[in-house]
């Protein structure tokens, strides 16, 4: 295994653009990859690697030095990426790409992570997480409703080993006028569960009552009604007029696909999803057409794709972007000649702009300023509000 991680790295650093590891001065900034180089995540560890060697290329930094080193599932490797990275002087890391191992990390302290996992908004001792968090999609998620003039909000989100960290953000972000529901993984018990929770039972028997009151008359309005309902499953108004999602991937879709079951129409509720990345699977799998999410800029993650692809011949991860933001972060750090000493330094007191849009770190939280999108008529479409 160790024999394949210097393969890898080896192919890797020969790809690179020569300037980056220009070293002719004794002023040149350190930064570590900390990035899984194991043969199932090695694409995964090759576009942090290339996203952040074209950030350096698009910024034209030739004093700026790349270390990446490779990790798998296992904590002693962490550990002795740290030891390595002391080794060669490096003060700041990009990476790693989740948070398991933040004890680990918060072991060498005297290294600042840049990770790229969406756990947690908060700076965790030397630990930034520069994902696109909840916290800031529920911010985005609130302002929207409160726009579009809300007043009764659900906010679904399923039960697994997140719920706990889902229920926080929500408290802290504090909705108001609204309730929370935690629903099976299991479709047979998902199903039943939104069926309560739109009182669809009820509904459906108003609508067969409506149904067989209109068959008896022969009045062209009675009957244009009939042909209506028949086409429909319920009949009557759900108690909520906004619905938010906290789920992605088939999740999102099951959820998706359960409230169109259940006559939950976009044209009378508000349906919002947070983290959508741009899912187009969503575009023909989805009975819902049209929904709001928040997220990055999508001009902007086009073109980095673009970009990526006409140098690597490969679509790159979303995480890709994240990981050429932070170079461009550390880059302005290193401009404005600050020497990186630990997570204070990338307290700002202004809002940065990158490739995701903007975002800020002061008092010690990553706050992104996403963009709220609407999937209508099979297009991500930006909301004007």
């Amino acid at each position: 295994m160790k024999k394949f991680f210097l393969i890898i790295l080896s192919y890797l650093f020969i790809t690179f653009n020569t300037f980056v590891f220009a070293d002719n001065n004794n002023k040149v900034l350190k930064i570590g990859i900390l990035a899984p180089f194991s043969e199932e995540l090695k694409t995964l560890g090759e576009t942090i690697l290339f996203s952040a060697n074209l950030a350096l290329h698009d910024i034209g930094a030739d004093s700026i030095k790349l270390y990446p080193v490779g990790y798998s599932n296992d904590k002693n490797e962490i550990n002795k990426a740290c030891e390595k990275f002391k080794e060669e002087g490096v003060k700041i890391v990009l990476g790693p790409v989740d948070s398991k191992f933040l004890k680990e990390l918060n072991r060498c302290s005297e290294i600042v992570f840049l990770s790229l996992s969406n756990m947690d908004a908060n700076i965790n001792d030397n630990v930034i997480m520069m994902g696109i968090n909840l916290e800031s999609q529920l911010l985005a998620i609130k302002k929207l409703i409160k726009k579009k003039k809300k007043k009764k909000t659900i906010i679904l989100y399923p039960d697994n080993e997140y719920s706990k960290h889902v229920e926080r953000n929500i408290r802290f972000i504090n909705f108001q006028n609204s309730k929370v529901f935690k629903y099976s993984n299991d479709p047979k018990i998902l199903t039943n569960q939104i069926e309560k929770l739109t009182n669809y039972k009820k509904r459906k028997i108003n609508l067969i009552a409506r149904i067989k009151k209109l068959e008896n008359s022969e009045d062209p309005k009675d009957l244009n009604e009939l042909n209506i309902l028949k086409q429909r499953f319920t009949l009557g108004k759900v108690n909520f007029d906004s619905v938010v999602i906290i789920d992605f991937d088939n999740g999102l879709k099951s959820i998706l696909t359960s409230l169109a079951y259940t006559d939950v129409s976009e044209k009378d509720v508000l349906i919002v999803a947070a983290n959508q990345w741009f899912d187009k699977s969503i575009l023909t799998e989805s009975s819902i057409k049209e929904f709001y999410f928040p997220s990055v800029n999508l001009e902007n993650l086009e073109k980095f794709k673009k970009d990526f692809f006409k140098i690597h011949n490969y679509k790159p991860n979303e995480v890709g972007i994240l990981a050429y933001d932070c170079i461009g972060l550390i880059y302005y750090l290193w401009k404005n000649d600050t020497i990186i000493k630990s997570v204070n330094n990338f307290n700002f007191k202004k809002e940065i702009k990158g490739k995701i849009g903007k975002f800020k770190i002061s008092d010690n939280k990553v706050i992104q300023s996403l963009e709220i999108y609407k999937l209508e008529n099979s297009n991500f479409v930006k909301n004007k509000f």
